[in-house]
């Protein structure tokens, strides 16, 4: 348990950040799913769609720390070679 002033702050702070990083993530889930779901059930243009909706919060959630970009932007590549799969075939 923190026991200096400061401490204390910074246990709130980082208590508030994470729940803004939680909602922040929880978010990205969301959109990527509505792209997987929108793939599975073969329809191209939701696909599409989905990931023109997800690629922007994937990226911001990058920007704002909660993902690496990497990652953010591994995820983007992975999705549109997917949706354009599904798009050609």
């Amino acid at each position: 348990m923190a026991n200096t002033t400061s401490a204390k702050k910074m246990a709130r702070k980082i208590a508030a950040r994470t729940d803004v990083n939680k909602a922040r993530r929880s978010r990205v889930r969301t959109y990527v799913r509505k792209v997987e779901e929108a793939l599975a059930s073969g329809d191209a243009a939701a696909a599409s769609a989905a990931l023109k909706a997800a690629e922007p919060e994937l990226m911001r959630a990058a920007g704002k720390g909660v993902l690496p970009k990497n990652t953010a932007s591994r995820k983007v590549s992975r999705l549109a070679q997917r949706v354009k799969a599904i798009a050609t075939a």
